[in-house]
């Protein structure tokens, strides 16, 4: 049977209060103030939709064998490229192995749910297996706008196969129409949408309705039989409108998070399912409905195998750990919707050329360093002869991953003078339990926080952006490991 065998999910660590951003803002629209009711999830200067992509998979490929993988689904509409497979980044970063069907799905904000059919029909036709499915998204309003107020960034990551389901798939239902709620051209950088009341009375009153009404007649079955229900609908009167004429019990509408993350585009569904799953119990039966330019509606039932799963982390767990973004001008650098001076040294041209890319590559994007096969010796960057003085053998290396290794602080330092939209830039010698030394940026986290002997994870990050290209580099940053209260 084909369905789902693990999730994972992220948020990034800092919220920003709404009313802060109204507070700024407000005098522009103060209708906005209907929209400023608690927190959004704001992703890092060096965080986009790849790298939380990364980070939910990584969630949700732990503790498997990353050899056994066999395509990576990435869906966004806020991908950093459009003429390099964003996926192939994704696949990179995660470790998997070269030899794998990688896809991007975009275009409208259903894609998430559109790369999970493509992966569930690729496991129940037995012709791949074990397919990791990302969503992702950095979308961004225009200062003053509703949607400014109302998106969140967020990513979730589902393992589709036919072994140890958590969760079977029983059947899909789907429609499509080229509904222009939310759009946006080429080269436009911030959403556009059009009129809420036009969206609400013939987009979220019709469209869920019909595709959920035409799965529940397809396979027989009542609402009344999921224990959670799943949809995007950020308004709060049309939801519990569509609740209400759909026969959805309070306690089967699976909460959209809109006051803690907000509306985090094609990871939306996927982002609500993680989050129910978390919570699931075997036989429990889940609906799921995306929206934008249509609807997909999924039907899973739980398994078993969900108590296996109870420990791994998924929205929860970014939930809780949390920081508060004090400063809505800092957002808006982060951005680039507000241009910030970060020195003469932002400036220097900096981006890595291709071809010397290409040849670390599997450094770069997966952090994989060597271990000596003699003596056993890991070592960053890889190596040809073995760093270990009492060794030194040559040409007896094998690839070692480093990405998922815990590290300690060995030294560190605040530089007010690197380039940096997040000063000081934050630097040191990370030391990996184990074996191997190398120097890495510090991110998610302030200079009084950090001490030496500290413990960090590894996490894919944005290593800069060239405006003058339009491309972003990435490379590996250390996160300070904090206790989550």
């Amino acid at each position: 049977m084909a369905g789902i065998c693990s999730y994972g999910g992220y948020v990034p660590r800092y919220r920003l209060n709404r009313m802060l951003v109204y507070q700024a803002m407000g005098w522009m629209n103060p209708a906005n103030i209907a929209n400023a009711k608690g927190e959004k999830a704001v992703a890092n200067f060096d965080e986009d939709s790849i790298t939380m992509a990364v980070a939910a998979g990584l969630n949700a490929i732990e503790g498997m064998d990353r050899s056994s993988f066999q395509a990576v689904y990435f869906a966004s509409t806020t991908m950093p490229y459009r003429e390099r497979l964003n996926a192939g980044i994704v696949s990179a970063a995660l470790g998997l192995n070269d030899h794998i069907r990688t896809a991007d799905f975009s275009g409208g904000l259903k894609a998430g749910t559109t790369a999970l059919l493509s992966a569930l029909d690729g496991a129940g036709s037995k012709n791949l297996n074990n397919i990791v499915v990302t969503a992702s998204e950095c979308r961004l309003g225009k200062p003053s706008s509703s949607q400014e107020m109302i998106f969140g960034d967020a990513a979730a990551a589902v393992v589709v196969g036919d072994e140890n389901v958590i969760a079977e798939f029983k059947g899909s239902y789907s429609v499509t129409y080229d509904f222009a709620d939310h759009f946006r051209g080429q080269s436009t950088k911030f959403d556009r949408q059009w009129e809420d009341r036009w969206i609400r009375d013939l987009g979220f009153d019709q469209f869920i309705p019909e595709a959920i009404n035409g799965l529940l007649n397809k396979y027989s079955i009542k609402i009344d039989n999921f224990a959670k229900v799943i949809y995007d609908c950020h308004y709060v009167a049309a939801r519990n409108k569509l609740n209400k004429l759909l026969g959805i019990a309070p306690e089967a509408d699976q909460p959209n998070l809109q006051t803690e993350v907000g509306q985090s585009g094609t990871a939306q569904s996927l982002v609500m399912l993680v989050n129910a799953l978390e919570e699931a119990r075997a036989g429990d039966k889940i609906l799921v409905v995306s929206f934008g330019s249509g609807c997909d509606a999924l039907y899973f039932e739980v398994t078993e195998n969900i108590e296996k799963q109870k420990n791994r982390n998924g929205i929860s767990a970014s939930l809780t750990d949390k920081a508060e973004l004090d400063n809505y001008t800092k957002y808006l650098v982060w951005r680039n919707i507000l241009p910030g001076d970060a020195g003469l040294r932002s400036e220097e041209d900096t981006w890595t050329r291709w071809s010397a890319l290409w040849r670390s590559r599997k450094m770069v994007l997966g952090l994989w360093g060597a271990k000596c096969k003699k003596c056993g010796s890991p070592q960053i960057p890889p190596q040809h002869v073995c760093v270990n003085a009492e060794c030194g053998a040559v040409g007896e290396m094998e690839d070692y991953l480093f990405s998922d290794k815990i590290g300690h602080i060995a030294s560190f330092t605040g530089d007010m003078l690197a380039a940096s939209l997040n000063p000081p830039a934050i630097y040191g010698q990370v030391e990996f339990d184990g074996g191997g030394k190398m120097m890495f940026d510090f991110t998610d986290c302030n200079l009084d926080e950090l001490a030496t002997g500290m413990p960090v994870c590894m996490s894919f990050r944005r290593k800069y952006y060239d405006e003058k290209r339009d491309i972003s580099g990435y490379f590996w940053k250390a996160v300070p490991i904090k206790e989550v209260k």
